[in-house]
């Protein structure tokens, strides 16, 4: 059985890896014996700090700076990672931002920024990798997606938009792909406690005790919770499961009543 979820030796490229949920599936991924390829394009210092805090845990990890935007970056970035690494077997797309603006107070170039990098990056480098795995017949994809492929918001309509469209940019990679033994998925994270929501998660603020009263699981989510989907989504385990968006979310998606937690 565990034989399922062995992916020990394979070149695992993550797009955004530098910190955040990337940098935690890096890890997971790297601990279960995956060489991890770190991508960033702020700075070439955040990869390689990236690259030894992997390295401080034994995990074999290198890095490379590319603009996930451009096509000619990504597809000179492939070649020379399978060229000097090895070929690609799990590409998870990762990158991505979000701009909290209401609709009607967004510029068309704040909105064009969003759905470039969250909608149109996972297209380019997908394509990109996609020609190798179809090749050898063999290959994972997993695109982040979001409880905003599924919901609303207020203030995050661009992202909604791109993350509701990657989720249906991965069915039909899976319709297209999926005759060569390529698997593309997605994995859409809830609310997870990272740097980034630090400064929220505290006792008395609104946010944090939304979520908290709105997730069954009364918790946000650990990054190293995404492991687990994602070793899956990586492995035999999942060789004919395509298509499909696993959420993990403490099951916030789950109900539109009353979680068992609020009195």
């Amino acid at each position: 059985m565990t034989n399922l979820f062995d992916i020990k030796g394979k070149v695992a490229l993550i797009t955004g890896s530098t910190h955040g949920l990337g940098m935690a599936m890096a890890k997971g991924l790297g601990q279960a014996g995956a060489t991890i390829v770190v991508n960033g394009n702020s700075s070439q210092e955040k990869i390689d700090n990236a690259v030894a805090e992997l390295k401080s845990e034994g995990i074999n990890a290198v890095g490379y700076k590319f603009n996930v935007t451009e096509e000619k970056e990504v597809s000179a970035a492939v070649a020379k990672i399978e060229s000097e690494v090895g070929s690609i077997d799990i590409l998870i797309n990762n990158a991505g931002i979000i701009k909290r603006i209401p609709l009607l107070e967004m510029e068309v170039a704040d909105f064009r920024e969003v759905v470039d990098i969250d909608l149109v990056s996972p297209f380019i480098v997908s394509k990109h990798v996609a020609k190798g795995m179809i090749e050898r017949r063999q290959g994972k994809i997993i695109n982040i997606c979001s409880m905003m492929s599924e919901l609303g918001r207020n203030t995050v309509s661009a992202y909604a938009a791109a993350k509701g469209g990657l989720k249906m940019l991965t069915k039909n990679m899976a319709t297209e792909w999926a005759k060569y033994n390529v698997q593309i998925n997605g994995i859409g994270p809830g609310y997870f406690a990272t740097e980034q929501t630090k400064p929220i998660r505290v006792d008395g603020h609104p946010f944090n005790d939304f979520i908290i009263s709105r997730t069954p699981a009364a918790k946000w989510g650990d990054p190293s919770d995404l492991a687990g989907a994602a070793i899956f989504l990586s492995s035999k385990a999942s060789d004919f499961v395509n298509g499909h968006i696993l959420y993990v979310d403490g099951g916030i998606l789950a109900t539109i009543g009353k979680p068992s937690n609020e009195e």
